[in-house]
């Protein structure tokens, strides 16, 4: 059990280290290559941040831990909107805009619903993963198209400097890195599982989530310290919309994915809580501490009705 809790440990930090390494060398890269800004933000940071989920979602997928590989998604998705979002709230509250609220989070809360109401079909098969990548990538197209700067936030960190081969070594380094984490916290999670005699699901949407989110977290916290809560929002909203059109979305049309009783009812609790985060923005065009406080205690009671249930 301590061996498992430490292989897990040491997986979280391979996928953190390797999303950042991701994200700071392939935005030298690009940027070397005048791909820009916007671009890098969309694709590259987009991907360094959500490549943990990916990794784990689509090593879980094909090891045949379904349950880990929607929880994971799900998880992650709750996590983000509940325990980071209320975080940053905490820390200094969040200001929204119609934008976020109207076209972002309307999207994300429409694509949940979708999801919802697919997981009642017993399956996500490969043409609803099809999908989701094509809004995906329309979303992105449209973003192209209105020129909106998306992830400048995590970019900062690279003004000044040019790419390397030291670069190219970090980007393989990164990727490398996460596909271990992944592969590592796929097996730790399933055996603490089985030793403390609760569902695969639970882990995977309690600790595997945690865990996966730690690229998240530790991007808003620095965009936090660096009084830029403003971006906080659209950031998180736009990975949890990432990770489901991107990484569930390729990984459904690379695997379908039998949906559990357990995962309906997940995804029951996510579309609610995409809901009210949408209701908190909307009023006062901002979340407040104490709204933050209520996002935080929803996700704590959320995981604790999992462990005990």
């Amino acid at each position: 059990m301590v061996l498992n809790i430490l292989t897990f440990c040491a997986a979280a930090a391979l996928l953190w280290f390797g999303a950042n390494w991701i994200v700071t060398s392939a935005a030298l890269i690009a940027r070397k290559f005048n791909v820009s800004e916007l671009i890098i933000g969309l694709t590259i940071v987009a991907l360094g941040t959500s490549a943990p989920e990916f990794l784990v979602t689509v090593n879980a997928a094909f090891r045949g831990h379904n349950d880990i590989s929607l929880s994971n998604v799900v998880g992650s998705n709750i996590f983000n909107l509940g325990f980071i979002l209320g975080l940053m709230a905490l820390i200094k509250p969040l200001k929204s805009t119609p934008t976020i609220v109207y076209r972002d989070g309307l999207l994300l809360f429409l694509t949940t619903a979708a999801i919802l109401a697919m997981s009642y079909t017993g399956e996500l098969g490969r043409v609803f993963g099809g999908c989701l990548l094509a809004l995906l990538i329309g979303y992105l197209v449209y973003l192209g198209m209105k020129r909106e700067n998306v992830g400048d936030d995590e970019l900062e960190e690279i003004k000044g400097r040019s790419a390397s081969w030291r670069d190219a070594g970090l980007l393989l380094g990164g990727f490398a890195a996460i596909a271990a984490g992944g592969h590592l916290m796929v097996s730790a999670a399933t055996a603490i599982a089985s030793a403390l005699g609760v569902s695969s699901w639970v882990i995977g949407v309690t600790i595997v989530a945690a865990g996966t989110s730690l690229p998240e977290l530790v991007t808003c916290l620095a965009a936090s310290i660096k009084g830029k809560n403003e971006m906080l929002l659209g950031n998180l909203i736009g990975s949890d919309f990432f990770n489901f059109a991107g990484v569930l979305g390729l990984t459904c049309l690379l695997k379908p994915l039998p949906v559990s009783d357990a995962a309906s009812s997940g995804l029951v609790v996510l579309v609610s809580m995409v809901g009210l985060v949408l209701i908190l923005l909307r009023t006062g065009w901002k979340i407040r501490r104490w709204e933050g406080g209520l996002l935080i205690a929803i996700n704590l009671i959320r995981w604790a009705r999992d462990f005990m249930g």
